[in-house]
């Protein structure tokens, strides 16, 4: 089943997401290379394709997981996460409708 990843970004948290970005994408290059990413980005912080030094509020990854708590332990174990780029997580099931 899917599940939706949302990740909410600490205030002047750019630095620290520039730092850790590398070992989150590898993790969700993984994700792909097994099927089993859906989609994942960010939101940027204003109406901007690069939104520059305002930054990002957080990000979303849908992906297959066998369950909520595989899921939920993925999440915890995101670079964003161990390094306090997020200020909250949320993880809950998604069922994809369209396309």
């Amino acid at each position: 089943m899917f599940y939706a990843i949302m990740g909410v970004d600490r205030e002047d948290s750019l630095e620290a997401r520039l730092q850790a970005r590398p070992g989150h994408v590898a993790r969700l290059k993984a994700l792909c290379d097994e099927g089993r990413l859906l989609l994942a980005g960010p939101h940027p912080s204003v109406d901007s394709e690069d939104p520059g030094p305002a930054g990002f509020s957080g990000s979303l990854i849908v992906a297959e997981f066998e369950d909520l708590a595989e899921a939920k332990a993925w999440a915890d174990d995101d670079p964003y996460t161990l390094t306090g780029v997020y200020s909250k997580v949320t993880v809950k099931p998604f069922k994809k409708v369209l396309p």
